[in-house]
């Protein structure tokens, strides 16, 4: 299981985004980061991003 949480990525939010593979946690982030934050990810975003996911 790939996990991502959102402090990590610098947001003060409690999010934690949890998926099988990196590809489903980065579009669940995309999607997370829009809806919440109304941030938009770009490619380059989600290349930094997808650093920080981790295997829990």
């Amino acid at each position: 299981m790939k996990v991502l949480r959102c402090q990590d990525v610098g947001f003060d939010c409690p999010g934690v985004i949890k998926a099988e593979n990196e590809d489903q946690v980065l579009q669940m982030a995309a999607q997370h980061a829009s809806q919440v934050h109304q941030v938009q990810v770009t490619p380059e975003m989600a290349e930094q991003i997808r650093t920080l996911i981790k295997e829990e």
